[in-house]
């Protein structure tokens, strides 16, 4: 009889448990409850069910079960799955204190959501709406790193968003591996790489125990050790250029410790063995560190106040050579980003101003900043964003939003580290939300000076609604405290800011670097002495790059480099003096083809209006990464006391043969030159076209592939026309069906005679209010084998009539004797379905003895 008792506790688990000193208290400070939010759509109540059966009967946990249900459907879910527990499962229809070891279903007509551990129902939006989304993104506002995500059978991609919020917050998410009957969902918050776990629901299960158990250990947990955590800071560091040992420690610790978690592993020393094996385990741990909640037009009251109130400031009296100026630093996959600017081209249109903007979106993830150039995001923002902006702002392509050309020429992303790298200057808005509570104390003072620096005099700084600008008061005044809007102040001081790059050590090295800097020891007087001699004897040069732009100056090259007049080059034919372009350039060009040294030697120019000899030596070379460098020297010659004397005297026959050889050879090296030009124009004209034709056989199997999708296109919706018209029967038969139901429960009622329908196997199917009383029957027993009654009547070999009845098509008649009754008639007939297939008997009890 365990379906009685699991209806007990269902019923026990209905409506709100009574008012305790501990959930009022609960009201106060959110319960340390464990809160697993469960997400499904169609074919989720077999995987809900699958999930539940394989939990123990105490798992310490609490369950809140998301199902995509219509408004007018009456749900029969609690009941449902109150067969597959013991645990207590109830509709949530009133607020309620979560309580471990719990089943809560959502309702169908109602958006479930928690706050301070407490389940309770807002309105239903209109339009779209994602229940699962919008659970877990409140769960994972009220629960933080407590809060876990399960993703089971669905379509579209309802759960991918709340999933990324619990991830962000750094709880634990799940989903259903190829099980699911249905895998939309599933794969789509797969695809978003926020899942940790992929498993059946009943290895879901078993994985949720045993974080369970390992969240004990960790509760009583002491602090990672400070040098441990610089261990992982290096790995980080090395690998990604970016230095986590000022960010919060709560927030790196609740992050580390989540990895830990995943690895079953309880200790950071072991932990670190995993990041030094395995360079897939950094890449994850980096991301995870780097995790933002963002959104379109998250807190929407803030981007009221901004376009109400600061935009027509910031818009007014500008110019086509005055852009506006808006950096978003940490804009992870950029709709911050797209909002700002979509705020700001709003409000310059209903101004009737043209206004230019630059919006500037950073972050230190590359992937992220990939995924923001591209603004491609789900539907599900649907939720976020009006229907006007979704028109206006948005084109639809393939189940999905893209922002439109409009507004993504207005945006520009790139990969930077706002603690490190310079920022944007002259900006007018800084908007920068969400990202100082992932600071410690010394990044949010540098990151206030980079702000304060950046911002022009009367620019605006908006931050997140859980920071401030702590002590800066002398940097920035309030001007909306409720929004945490700033604004620099006039004529306070610059901050001095620092941008040098971190250097990375490890223990060892910095001993090595000690003895390096220290002035004393050897190695230091050896390089010095190499500086001397060599600045005093090696040749004037420069170090170039294959594109001739210098590098570095070495020696004194004045003689022979002078800056060219107009705009500021290092392109080194733009700054040799007048004679040594030709011999230089085709010197260059030799070493380059060659691979060799290239050497040219008596090479005239002038030199303060006076001729000049010089030997020209050009050396080769490859530094990492296989770039080719060039060095080149210049060495003067002086000329001799004879030919001074020619000179001074002017002879012309001495004069025209030289000038005749230098020009001689200045023609030949611009031959040269010119023949490199055609050669390299011709290969490149060959690659031109070979990557035309590649291009046009990309082309043409583009237009194949479009074609073939415009074909799967038809195919879908003829489907769904078929789908549709397949639906609209199945609703006609329900209707149909629930005719012919409430006929026959009518029918048996009014009949006086008592009726038992049984089944093949003897088991009560249905039996009407005259056989309730005759065969003393109860409401449960529906589904128990007749034999299992205790009747008031007296009948022989009931169950072998059964069968012989079943067996042989035949009516079967017998007398039976009642209570006190008398004698009655039982009739027993076959019971035959819809296509004359025999699935039971039927009983009817006559009254008198008959004939």
């Amino acid at each position: 009889m365990a379906t009685r008792k699991k209806g007990a506790a269902r019923s026990r688990a209905s409506g709100t448990p009574p008012a305790s000193s501990s959930s009022k208290a609960a009201a106060v400070s959110k319960p340390l409850v464990r809160i697993v939010g469960v997400g499904a759509s169609a074919g989720g109540i077999e995987a809900f069910t699958e999930l539940l059966e394989a939990l123990p009967d105490d798992p310490g946990l609490a369950f809140v079960l998301v199902q995509h249900q219509q408004r007018a459907h009456i749900s029969l879910l609690s009941e449902v799955l109150a067969r597959a527990t013991s645990m207590p499962v109830a509709q949530v229809d009133s607020p309620v204190h979560v309580e471990p070891n719990h089943v809560y279903v959502a309702p169908p007509d109602g958006q479930l959501v928690i706050e301070n551990g407490r389940l309770r129902t807002v309105m239903r939006p209109e339009g779209a709406w994602s229940p699962i989304d919008g659970f877990f993104q409140s769960l994972a506002a009220d629960q933080r790193s407590l809060a876990i995500a399960v993703v089971l059978s669905g379509m579209q991609s309802d759960g991918t968003s709340g999933a990324q919020a619990i991830k962000a917050e750094g709880g634990i998410t799940f989903a259903q591996d190829e099980s699911a009957r249905f895998h939309g969902m599933p794969e789509s918050v797969v695809s978003s790489g926020v899942i940790d776990f992929v498993l059946s629901p009943s290895e879901i299960s078993g994985e949720l125990v045993r974080i369970r158990e390992e969240w004990k250990h960790e509760d009583a947990a002491e602090i990672l050790p400070q040098s441990e955590l610089a261990k992982v800071f290096t790995i980080l560091q090395k690998q990604f250029d970016v230095d986590f040992t000022h960010y919060k420690p709560t927030t790196i610790e609740r992050r580390i410790r989540r990895r830990m978690l995943i690895h079953k592993t309880q200790s950071i020393a072991a932990y670190l063995r995993i990041l030094r094996a395995d360079p897939r385990e950094v890449d994850h741990l980096y991301g995870e560190l780097l995790i933002h909640v963002t959104g379109f037009f998250r807190d929407p009251e803030v981007f009221e106040a901004l376009k109400l109130q600061f935009a027509p400031e910031m818009v007014r009296h500008r110019d086509v050579t005055s852009p506006l100026r808006v950096w978003v630093p940490g804009c992870a996959t950029g709709e911050e980003v797209y909002s700002v600017a979509i705020t700001v081209l709003e409000t310059a249109a209903e101004a009737g101003i043209n206004c230019p903007m630059q919006v500037f979106g950073t972050d230190i993830s590359e992937s992220a900043i990939e995924r923001a150039r591209a603004g491609i995001y789900p539907a599900e923002i649907e939720a976020n964003v009006s229907p006007e902006r979704l028109e206006r702002f948005f084109a639809s392509t393939n189940g999905s939003y893209q922002v439109n050309k409009t507004v993504r020429d207005c945006c520009i992303f790139a990969r930077q580290n706002v603690t490190r790298d310079p920022p944007f200057s002259r900006l007018d808005l800084i908007s920068c939300r969400n990202v100082m509570i992932y600071l410690g104390g010394v990044l949010q003072q540098k990151v206030m000076g980079i702000f304060h620096y950046a911002l022009r005099p009367g620019g605006f700084l908006l931050l997140g609604s859980a920071e401030t600008i702590g002590s800066n008061g002398e940097l920035f005044a309030s001007a909306d405290r409720h929004h945490r809007i700033y604004q620099k102040k006039d004529g306070a001081p610059t901050q001095r800011v620092s941008f040098e790059a971190p250097v990375i050590r490890e223990p060892q090295a910095q001993t090595r670097n000690r003895m390096d800097n220290d002035t004393s020891a050897p190695s230091m007087l050896f390089r010095e002495a190499d500086r001397v001699l060599l600045g005093r004897y090696a040749p004037a040069g420069v170090l170039i790059n294959d594109n001739l732009e210098i590098l570095q100056f070495r020696g004194r090259t004045s003689s022979f480099l002078e800056p060219a007049p107009g705009a500021a080059t290092f392109n080194l034919l733009k700054m040799l003096r007048e004679g040594l372009l030709a011999e230089v350039r085709s010197a260059v060009l030799e070493s380059r083809k060659s691979g060799g040294p290239a050497r040219r030697d008596g090479a005239t120019f002038l030199k303060d209006g006076e001729t000049a000899t010089a030997n020209i030596e050009v050396l080769p070379f490859v530094a990492a990464g296989n770039e080719r460098h060039f060095v080149i020297s210049f060495e003067e010659v002086a000329g001799s006391e004879e030919g001074k004397g020619k000179r001074r005297k002017g002879a012309a026959a001495g004069k025209e043969p030289r000038q005749l050889v230098r020009l001689r050879r200045e023609l030949s090296a611009t031959r040269e030159y010119l023949q490199s030009v055609i050669e390299e124009q011709e290969a490149m004209s060959e690659e031109f076209h070979s990557a035309n034709e590649v291009i046009q056989s990309s082309n043409e199997e583009l237009q194949s592939i479009n074609e073939e999708l415009e074909t799967a296109k038809e195919e879908l919706q003829s489907t769904n026309e078929e789908l549709t018209t397949l639906n609209e029967e199945l609703e006609n038969r329900n209707a149909e069906l629930g005719v012919a139901n409430n006929d026959l429960v009518n029918l048996l009622s009014s009949v006086e005679i008592p009726i038992v329908m049984v089944d093949s196997h003897h088991k009560i199917r249905r039996f009407n209010a005259s056989a309730q009383r005759m065969f003393n029957l109860i409401s449960g027993d529906t589904g128990r084998p007749i034999n299992d009654l205790k009747s008031k009547l007296m009948v022989a070999n009931l169950e072998q009539l059964i069968s012989e009845v079943i067996e042989t098509l035949e009516m079967r008649e017998v007398k039976v004797q009642g209570a006190g009754d008398g004698e009655h008639l039982l009739r027993i007939r076959p019971y035959k379905t819809l296509d004359n297939k025999i699935q039971g008997a039927v009983l009817a009890l006559v009254e008198g003895s008959g004939e």
